[in-house]
């Protein structure tokens, strides 16, 4: 029996939702705990990413990467598109593995990470923008007072 994209669309949504719950509500001072969404989770998802890319992207006729028809041209398979949402998938949740570990070190409270990790969780990079900046003040805070 062959595994259907939409098997692997569920089972990798769920690994990321997984990855997600633990850097946002569970302790991170077990670094094995930690190393689950912050490298194990996006590993993996990579893994897939790589399979479906490389047994699909090339055999999309008229698809490609030269203009925007030819990106979306890709996308109308559905083991592309699949490909493109395992992208986002494990580089968000490597994203959000990060910032979290730098808003640890600068001592942020987890209610204030938590809708930063949200935020990356479901758009990204409005997420990384908004950490970015928040870490980006902090800096200039802290050059303020020295």
């Amino acid at each position: 029996m062959a595994i259907t994209p939409e098997q692997l669309f569920s089972w990798a949504s769920t690994s990321a939702m997984l990855g997600w719950l633990i850097l946002i509500f569970l302790p991170r001072r077990w670094p094995a705990l930690l190393f689950v969404p912050r490298y194990l989770i996006p590993f993996g998802l990579s893994l897939l990413y790589a399979g479906l890319a490389l047994a699909h992207i090339f055999t999309v006729e008229g698809g490609g990467f030269g203009s925007l028809d030819e990106v979306a041209k890709l996308f109308t398979k559905k083991e592309v598109l699949l490909a493109g949402w395992v992208h986002y998938l494990a580089f968000d949740l490597f994203i959000g593995g990060w910032i979290a570990v730098e808003a640890d070190k600068l001592g942020l409270a987890r209610l204030i990470q938590a809708p930063i990790l949200v935020a990356t969780f479901m758009l990204g990079p409005l997420g990384l923008a908004l950490f970015l900046t928040m870490r980006a003040g902090y800096f200039a805070k802290e050059r303020a007072a020295a």
